[in-house]
């Protein structure tokens, strides 16, 4: 059987991808160098990892309209996570993930954070039958 997180709210398109997990938020505008692809603010417990087409499982949505914003360019220069799946989100985020037309789930009974952890294989759904679900394809 596998395992499988149910979220409140999800858009996009289902996307399947490698986690890449922590315990901190996501700021576009702050904690990334788009440029390069990877983690940049020196305090994110991500610092120096790529984010490039891997599922990100952060707490929170950090930033307002420059994040929002940042996630369309990022879509178009393809320098971008396959999915954000987030514990809470912002609706400026919302809407940056729609203007993108990006992949986002959000919302869960419990820490997201501690449910999944880098490495694990997912597939990320958020239109699932049942609504938007995050499915464990392989455990790392």
């Amino acid at each position: 059987m596998t395992e499988s997180f149910r979220a409140t709210a999800g858009m996009g398109s289902a996307v399947r991808g490698v986690v890449l997990a922590a315990s901190d938020g996501f700021s576009a505008r702050y904690d990334l160098d788009r440029g390069k692809g990877v983690f940049s603010r020196p305090a994110h417990k991500l610092v120096g990892q790529s984010y490039v087409g891997r599922v990100l499982v952060l707490d929170t949505a950090k930033g307002g309209v420059a994040t929002a914003w940042m996630l369309h360019e990022m879509q178009t220069r393809g320098v971008v996570p396959a999915a954000l799946v987030l514990n809470s989100v912002n609706p400026i985020m919302v809407q940056g993930a729609a203007l993108a037309d990006f992949t986002m789930v959000a919302g869960f009974d419990g820490d997201i954070t501690t449910l999944l952890r880098s490495g694990d294989t997912v597939e990320v759904d958020p239109d699932g039958p049942d609504g938007p679900v995050v499915r464990v394809l392989n455990r790392a």
